[in-house]
């Protein structure tokens, strides 16, 4: 049997002391997040949290006194002692107000603060963590309660430090009336909170092995009711099926957690029982004594209400704890996935282990360095591929293999090939949204590897194939394409200028201060519509010297397409280009086009050299051409 199915099934002793330290490895952590988050808030929630351990000690203590001055027939410290104990309810009732303000106040706070921390996160990761499912369920585990377990850490520990205290007070009380019967209160409680810590740890293994099918529900709430699917619903009739899928993987999950409550809630109550007979055992002794006149009736009192309020006190103690230790293994999924590395390089896979290094690679890996000058002299400016190759986290084939290529500064490329043969998986390479598994890239002779990332996407005007459509104004949809002219006004005009689309934005209500898309009641557009608003977003970087354009114009009519090729060449001029295109007549414009398949580059030259071959590149070119004649 797997190590993880047995963990799941029977708490062996290595598996459970895990668990347990687990579950409180991250307290000081949390709490410094909410330090961090609301000082203040913070600092308050602790002091009223000492005021409401204590006051309840004074309040038993001055109920004996109470009952002590009815028996001697004393009004006026009867009064004087009604009065005080009148105070101190006024000053409990605060402080349990004020806490009630505070957590109210501290949870959104804390909640949008961590929830903040979890999205900054996800713009420090690489791509390939976006396209990992594991990745997915750890995102979906930190985000799913993140507004109620940091709070409810915090408010577990404040509550364990008021119950302590109270604790400590009723126990320095009853072990005067009987040691015995204050430890006998405390086993007796022992065994319900094993079982509730038992069962937080099952209910956490629950809810993690539910992960999957959780994130399923909530995709297929997305696909019945967005926009965006609700054409293909219709006219294929699957929305009945979907509904089916979503209501038997919510049954199953549903049905899970059902089992583990029910039986959480029967062990509870059973075991509840042995600290309630304990109880009453203390307070049937007390009573006797009373009776036998051993104890005073005012004596008595304290007593009765110490046993009851420090049982209740100890069992706060165990509650909160059992909390702590539920909440903090729910935390351990946050902190793990802060804790995932930033933009890290894959390990490089072995280039002669996997059949993929080209010898040139080889040869230049095994070349001595060369000395500063004569480096500056071969410095090759424009971008360059040597041996690169990459393949996706978990798979057996290769995306790009082998694949050695030239862009001469201020020339450019374009790549053909049909539908997946590593097109844009070199784009992504080349804009490090991947990072190569073999092989190098050079930017105007230099690694691409030692570029800061944020100097080379200065550099870089980018239109990918799946462009985000934003749910804002046409303005801010062109202008977040260069955030330091966000507010460059001319610069967006000029923008939308360059991408053909002038008439679109004048025929909108508000020109560019329409609304766009139907999330917020804004305009919707079509698809060649939003594409011509983000090429207009890539050409918002005027300073970059690098163009890339993957199937910039896919959506466009013909006449907008012409109208932007036309202008092709002043708007690429002085920049290097990659162009990807599956139009044959947009793709004759570049300097050099690379036909891939498989991965690989199995022709390259200029449209007149390779139409000259008859091969690959002229066969695609005839074909289309044919498909207009």
């Amino acid at each position: 049997m797997p190590a993880a199915q047995r963990d799941d099934q029977r708490p062996n002793r290595e598996g459970w002391t895990a668990h347990w330290c687990r579950g409180f490895l991250h307290v000081p952590g949390t709490l410094l997040l909410v330090w961090k988050s609301a000082p203040w808030q913070s600092a308050a929630l602790a002091t009223l949290t000492i005021v409401s351990a204590l006051v309840p000690l004074g309040i038993v203590y001055v109920a004996k006194r109470i009952v002590d001055a009815v028996v001697l027939q004393s009004k006026q410290d009867a009064l004087r002692w009604i009065f005080f104990e009148l105070f101190l309810m006024a000053v409990l009732s605060g402080a349990t107000r004020g806490l009630t303000l505070v957590r109210s106040t501290l949870g959104p706070r804390l909640s949008l603060d961590l929830t903040a921390m979890i999205l900054e996160k996800a713009l420090t990761l690489d791509l390939r963590h976006f396209e990992d499912s594991d990745y997915h369920d750890q995102l979906a585990r930190a985000r799913r309660e993140v507004a109620t377990r940091p709070i409810a850490v915090v408010t577990d520990t404040f509550q364990l430090v008021q119950s302590l205290l109270t604790l400590a007070g009723y126990g320095i009380v009853l072990v005067r009336f009987s040691g015995w019967a204050v430890l006998g209160l405390i086993l007796a409680a022992i065994p319900a909170t094993l079982a509730e810590l038992r069962f937080s740890q099952a209910g956490f293994r629950l809810r993690d092995r539910c992960s999957l099918g959780l994130r399923k529900l909530v995709y297929l709430e997305v696909v019945l009711s967005s926009e965006d699917h609700v054409k293909e619903l219709r006219l294929f009739g699957i929305g009945k099926r979907l509904l089916d899928q979503y209501r038997s993987i919510g049954a199953n999950i549903y049905d899970e957690e059902r089992r583990l409550a029910v039986k959480r809630a029967a062990y509870g109550f059973g075991l509840s029982l042995i600290a309630t007979v304990a109880y009453y055992g203390c307070y049937a002794a007390v009573a006797l004594a009373a009776v036998a006149a051993t104890v005073s009736l005012g004596t008595m009192t304290l007593y009765v209400m110490a046993f009851r309020q420090g049982q209740q006190a100890f069992q706060a103690v165990l509650t909160a704890t059992g909390g702590m230790y539920e909440d903090n293994l729910y935390m351990t999924n946050l902190f793990r996935y802060l804790g995932l590395p930033a933009r890290a390089r894959p390990l490089l896979e072995g280039a002669v282990a996997n059949g993929v290094a080209s010898a040139q690679e080889s040869r230049r890996r095994s070349r001595p360095e060369a000395s500063p000058a004569s480096a500056a002299r071969t410095v090759e400016l424009g971008i360059r591929f040597e041996g690169v190759g990459y393949r996706y986290p978990e798979k057996s084939t290769w995306a790009l293999k082998d694949v050695t290529l030239t862009i001469r500064k201020g020339g450019s490329l374009a790549l053909v090939g049909p539908n997946g043969a590593g097109k844009t998986t070199l784009i992504k390479l080349l804009t490090r949204l991947y990072e190569p598994t073999c092989g190098s890239i050079f930017l105007d002779g230099r690694n691409l590897q030692s570029w800061p990332i944020e100097e080379l996407h200065k550099r870089m005007g980018v239109l990918l194939q799946d462009f985000n459509q934003y749910q804002f104004s046409a303005r801010e949809n062109v202008a977040l394409g260069s955030i330091d002219h966000f507010d460059d006004d001319a610069r967006v005009a000029r923008a939308v200028s360059r991408a053909g689309a002038s008439s679109l934005v004048d025929e909108l209500p508000a020109g560019l201060d329409t609304p766009l898309g139907n999330w917020f009641d804004g305009v919707e557009l079509s698809g060649g519509q939003w594409q011509k608003l983000a090429l207009a977003r890539a050409f918002m970087r005027e300073e970059v010297d690098l163009l890339v354009l993957d199937e910039p114009t896919a959506a466009l009519d013909p006449e907008s397409e012409h109208a932007i090729f036309a202008r092709f060449g002043s708007l690429a001029r002085g920049k290097t280009t990659l162009l990807i295109s599956h139009r044959m007549s947009t793709v004759r414009m570049a300097d050099r086009i690379a036909v891939f398949d498989k991965g690989q580059i199995i022709e390259e030259g200029s449209h007149t050299e390779l139409m000259a071959r008859g091969t690959r590149y002229a066969q695609l070119f005839a074909l289309q051409a044919h498909s207009y004649s």
